[in-house]
């Protein structure tokens, strides 16, 4: 099953008695700030949660399937999420 951002919203809403679209506004806010933060190369921890932070995969050499030529694949960044302690107890 997936949660969608609109069921966080709902939740909270619910939770709170807070206004859906004034917790849409909050949440979209943290996700930017978040997605902000990553794009400069910073590290986003979020205690008990998580941490998101931003790694480089080297170049390298790959290979086209269908013809079995090496193709060159660059260096690109990439987004890696490790659990906080919490996070990893909870879903055991």
């Amino acid at each position: 099953m997936t949660m969608t951002k609109k069921e966080i919203v709902i939740k909270v809403s619910d939770a709170t008695n807070v206004k859906q679209t004034d917790v849409k506004r909050v949440v979209q806010k943290v996700l930017d700030t978040i997605v902000e933060s990553l794009e400069k190369g910073d590290t986003v921890e979020l205690r008990n949660f998580g941490v998101f932070k931003v790694k480089s995969r080297k170049g390298r050499i790959g290979r086209n399937p269908r013809t079995g030529e090496e193709v060159s694949v660059p260096e690109k960044k990439v987004v890696v999420f490790k659990p906080g302690l919490v996070l990893k107890y909870k879903v055991k």
